[in-house]
């Protein structure tokens, strides 16, 4: 692809490292905002440092907040003692979207995945189990995604917290084996987090 300016070439790469953006792609919203006025592209550019510079990570559930508890874990409507454990933020977005779910939740930030170099050490298993071991969770509910890595991640947490008294479920199967939870519709995402069933009857019907 040629270009007739380097200013827009190098907006055009920088643009196109965002995920699921092809060069001609990136090459049309830059191109659209060049056509905007001077003030549309300000606050884009405003908002996006703001965001890098001063968003939060939640310090009791890791979910991404704009201070210390996030607006989930600081609201007392919410039951503290259940928790869905899921891989990143858009899974949070996609179960709160189905308005189905009342307790809280612990954002691992990815699976388990040798593959891609990403081990337990790399999520927030640890600080997971700790919740656990001290007594403030009755139940989890492991909602990853039915791929390997989700099911792996899913066994070792289930090995981690084994003998204590904390109900261990998963979401039913109304997701597809291979589906990603933030693509599954709102109705039946919000029936496999109601028709959850014991974790371990999950693994040994497979």
């Amino acid at each position: 692809m040629d270009f007739s300016s380097k200013l827009l070439e190098n907006a055009v790469y920088e643009m196109a490292q965002l995920p699921g953006i092809g060069k001609r792609t990136a090459l049309r919203l830059v191109l659209h905002l060049l056509k905007q006025p001077e003030r549309r592209t300000e606050d884009l550019s405003n908002a996006i440092m703001k965001l890098r510079n001063t968003v939060q990570f939640c310090k009791k559930c890791h979910n991404i907040s704009d201070t210390e508890l996030c607006e989930i874990c600081s609201n007392p409507k919410r039951d503290a003692t259940l928790v869905c454990v899921v891989e990143d933020i858009r899974d949070v977005m996609a179960i709160e979207n189905t308005g189905q779910y009342r307790g809280l939740y612990h954002v691992l930030g990815g699976k388990i995945s040798p593959i891609e170099g990403m081990g337990p050490q790399d999520l927030t298993i640890s600080s997971l189990v700790r919740k656990v071991k001290e007594g403030e969770v009755n139940e989890l509910i492991l909602a990853l995604s039915s791929t390997m890595e989700g099911d792996t991640t899913n066994f070792y947490i289930f090995k981690q917290i084994e003998g204590t008294q904390v109900k261990t479920s998963t979401i039913a199967r109304g997701i597809a084996v291979g589906d990603e939870l933030e693509y599954a519709d709102e109705v039946t995402l919000g029936r496999s987090i109601l028709n959850r069933i014991p974790f371990e009857g999950s693994f040994n019907n497979n």
